[in-house]
């Protein structure tokens, strides 16, 4: 038995917590690494020891493989948890913990180098007789390799990372038009995001479900499936919902499909927890896809419908104990669904958001309701990370159970300081698409209208509303010395004159001027802690309401809308913008400049290429022009809002 007293967590956000709850429940100290900016983030202050990386990007701290064995030699841990992303899935790294003696908790670095080159995964699943999907997935990474493989499977195709997953370095293909520009970028996000920027092409399966096998195996010959899981819902190519088991399946097929999943561990020799990731058609075919050398982001609905902890049992496999069941005492209880919470703009095709998380309010835990987070209130939010804030893990006894403890969950769930993906949530879970299980990985896209409405003017009874909030929040907050003083009150007295009060009120880009009368009649306003209650016409109703700063959260048609007073005539005088000026439209890094100053460019022209949360954007004309100046160099660190390019008519 090989001991393990201290484990480093070589990860940051909510895996790092994740994991270091269940080494804590083992009695095992666990150690933190940290960039420089996550000094004074939740995982490092929920650890026992934490150690400096430096830097800020994921290439100058959480992947310099050297600086986390030397954190792991220095603590006196014995193991390393790589969580997933960064390290995770780097044969490289995993060798070096083992020549330095120390216990990776994942596979063996000859089973991560046979599933991280795709070829060689296809290779040994057509031998297990599973079907896959036509593709490219040789050594050669010139385009005219790429586009001769693209023309003979056919558009549309996938370009997918060979060296990772979750959606980094992957994009869809629709002509040969695109696949210059696609192939770049993508491999650009490879390099960033694994260090690797090798590519493989496959033709894109219109429809799909995505289904996926959870298996774990051990050092003694012991490989079994812990049933499998629903990702099909998706956006970028990145899981937002997933659930356990998959609706719909048959025992039969998941049989087979398991069965399959552990030829396929068995045959390299694997050891740890591991997915192997299918598609699924209508038809009940499935087809291989990847496998996953590590933990996945959706493992806690496995745990919610199997009462397993996949940590612990990676911390036991790693000391060289057996496997504790076999596969037919694994349990399959209840239905289990996770939602992933972002901080992101859907109404900007999900472009990831970056701030200061001003308000964060989780919902409770307790039978049947899970969140793992890695964020606190006041938390700085990077745009050089994953821009997820935590996920959150209903369990019921059957799917529809459980699709309503979640919704309630995220009606509980409170977040403000930047846009957040929690209404789109919302939407998806209360979508009678989504509760009659009518899946498959273009379901956002099929239902977009409902799950993406266009942003409308809010109306008058949101201003009047908040307007109503806005002065209570207010209320004591004048003279500290005399409260009852008519200048600490915030109702608009005034001597010899009606009560009124004037507010100049701004939301999501919206402003509105309203003045505010103090009356008798109703609707009468009361704001008691963080509920706004209206009563009006003999009916009480509440809202949340929660004053934070300067900002005011207040909930309207199922989300948080931040309010703020504006001062309109200092806000005219800061309003001048350079015409023709293209913005950032997030924090983040100038990876490319397409353009020149002087060069005529057409509408919908790439000029600049930004870096944030380890995915590409493209920064295009919207109209034909003439690139007037440029205001960014590559390697620029921008901000929100900066001027890059200006472009003349």
């Amino acid at each position: 038995m090989k001991p393990i007293n201290t484990l480093l967590v070589a990860n940051r956000g909510e895996i790092a917590c994740r994991v270091m709850r269940s080494a804590k429940a083992m009695g095992i100290r666990t150690v933190a690494v940290h960039s420089a900016i996550d000094q004074h983030a939740r995982h490092v202050g929920e650890a026992d020891i934490a150690i400096d990386l430096g830097g800020a990007k994921p290439a100058d701290s959480y992947l310099l493989a050297d600086k986390i064995i030397a954190a792991a030699k220095a603590s006196g841990a014995q193991a390393i948890h790589p969580g997933y992303g960064f390290l995770s899935e780097n044969a490289d790294f995993a060798q070096l913990c083992a020549e330095h003696n120390l216990l990776f908790l994942g596979p063996p670095a000859s089973a991560i180098r046979a599933m991280g080159s795709k070829s060689a995964a296809k290779a040994l699943m057509e031998e297990a007789g599973v079907p896959l999907v036509p593709g490219y997935h040789g050594e050669a990474q010139d385009l005219a390799t790429f586009r001769a493989a693209s023309a003979t499977i056919s558009y549309p195709v996938l370009l997918k990372a060979a060296a990772g997953g979750g959606g980094k370095g992957m994009k869809v293909v629709e002509s040969e038009a695109q696949l210059a520009e696609a192939l770049a970028s993508a491999q650009r996000e490879a390099q960033s995001a694994f260090g690797d920027s090798r590519m493989l092409v496959e033709k894109y399966v219109l429809q799909p479900r995505h289904v996926e096998i959870q298996v774990f195996a051990d050092s003694h010959g012991n490989c079994l499936y812990l049933n499998e899981r629903d990702c099909s819902i998706q956006r970028r190519h990145q899981k937002v919902v997933e659930e356990a088991p998959a609706p719909g399946l048959s025992p039969e097929l998941r049989r087979a499909m398991g069965e399959a999943a552990v030829k396929a561990a068995q045959a390299i020799g694997y050891v740890g927890a591991g997915t192997v990731e299918f598609l699924l058609d209508a038809r009940g075919q499935f087809f291989f896809m990847e496998m996953n050398t590590r933990l996945q982001v959706e493992h806690p609905v496995t745990e919610a419908i199997t009462g397993l902890d996949l940590v612990a049992w990676q911390i036991r496999v790693a000391r060289g104990e057996a496997l504790p069941i076999t596969q037919e005492q694994v349990p399959l209880r209840g239905h289990a669904i996770e939602v992933r919470l972002y901080a992101e703009d859907t109404e900007q095709d999900f472009l990831p958001a970056s701030g200061t998380l001003a308000l964060y309010r989780e919902p409770a835990t307790g039978e049947g309701r899970r969140v793992d987070s890695g964020v606190r209130q006041g938390d700085a939010i990077s745009p050089f990370y994953d821009p997820m804030l935590a996920k959150l893990i209903a369990w019921g006894e059957n799917r529809e159970e459980a699709r309503l403890r979640l919704l309630s969950m995220l009606a509980d769930t409170s977040v403000g300081g930047f846009k957040t993906n929690l209404a789109f949530l919302q939407r998806v879970l209360a979508h009678p698409a989504f509760a009659a299980a009518e899946l498959d990985t273009g379901f956002i896209g099929r239902h977009q209208a409902a799950l993406l409405p266009a942003p409308a003017e809010l109306p008058e009874e949101f201003w009047q509303m908040a307007g109503q909030a806005w002065v209570q929040s207010e209320a004591g907050l004048g003279r500290a010395d005399d409260p009852h003083s008519p200048w600490a009150m915030h109702n608009g007295w005034r001597a010899g004159l009606p009560a009124e009060i004037s507010l100049h009120l701004s939301c999501q880009g919206q402003r509105h001027w309203l003045r505010l009368r103090q009356q008798a009649t109703e609707p009468r306003w009361c704001l008691a802690g963080e509920r706004l209650y209206c009563q009006d016409q003999g009916q009480l109703s509440s809202r949340r309401a929660i004053r934070q700063g300067e900002a005011l959260f207040i909930e309207w048609q199922g989300e948080l809308r931040e309010v703020r007073r504006v001062d309109p005539i200092a806000e005219a005088e800061a309003s001048h913008a350079q015409h023709g000026g293209l913005t950032a439209p997030m924090n983040g890094s100038i990876v490319r400049i397409l353009v020149a100053a002087g060069q005529a460019v057409e509408a919908g022209t790439a000029l600049v290429v930004l870096e944030a949360m380890k995915m590409e954007h493209s920064i295009r004309a919207p109209h034909a022009g003439i690139v007037k100046a440029l205001y960014c160099a590559e390697g620029d660190l921008v901000s929100e809002g900066s001027a890059l390019v200006e472009l003349e008519e």
